[in-house]
């Protein structure tokens, strides 16, 4: 029952989303821009509905700290190029700090404004209060658009929810619930056989999720065998 971006009306409001730009890097210049494209109809959906809308996203493992070669600065100028319009870059080392604040002061309806990345934060991957806060004085209403993140109790995708009125889903995000959670795993009996690719060089996969699989599916296929039982009995 999460609201999308079909149900809010965002007309002279501040929009965060959080998008998905954690997109592949060489020399400076972005070697593929699919990650942006899938991102335009909710960030189109809500310039053409007045909103005045500010973007997030992390890119790589900066670790907490400024690291020029992962700035979304290059994001920013391809974006501006996809969308037609400018997007305003907000260099911040701290990703909410006075160019992003002085930005968003200035935006009007339909503008649109990048945030630095939000790994630079080290509070960030710990969704932490202090950055969760500083991302929700930003905004009036919060939009997840970035299903790739979506797992992860991170601030800009979690924390950020507890200090803003509204949030609501992008049409990404939607998508991939409506295919993923409805399609397949609410409808698994009427669909055999129904496989499972468990990742084992994430730590986040545990022995205890097997039993569920074993009971839902036909069939768990194992990557990365020999890191997955290295996290869990290592």
């Amino acid at each position: 029952n999460k609201k999308s971006v079909d149900d809010i009306n965002v007309k002279g409001k501040r929009v965060l989303v959080r998008c998905d730009f954690n997109v592949p890097l060489k020399e400076g210049k972005i070697t593929d821009e699919n990650r942006l494209v899938a991102a335009l109809p909710t960030i189109k959906k809500l310039i053409g509905d007045g909103g005045r809308v500010i973007l997030c996203s992390h890119l790589g493992k900066p670790k907490g700290e400024p690291k020029p070669e992962l700035s979304l600065a290059p994001v920013a100028v391809l974006l501006s190029e996809l969308l037609g319009q400018e997007v305003k870059f907000a260099a911040d080392p701290e990703v909410v700090g006075p160019n992003a604040k002085a930005a968003v002061d200035g935006m009007k309806d339909g503008d649109v404004v990048l945030l630095e990345n939000t790994r630079y934060r080290a509070e960030e991957t710990k969704n932490g209060e202090a950055f969760s806060k500083d991302l929700a004085s930003l905004c009036e209403i919060y939009v997840d658009d970035a299903f790739g993140t979506a797992h992860r109790a991170h601030c800009s995708n979690v924390g950020v929810t507890q200090y803003v009125s509204e949030a609501a889903v992008g049409y990404l995000m939607q998508k991939e619930i409506d295919f993923h959670m409805c399609d397949v795993l609410c409808d698994w009996r009427a669909r055999r056989p129904v496989e499972v690719c468990v990742d084992g060089t994430l730590k986040a996969v545990r022995p205890s999720l097997w039993p569920y699989n074993a009971y839902t599916t036909d069939r768990i296929l194992f990557v990365g065998m020999f890191r997955l039982l290295s996290h869990c009995f290592g």
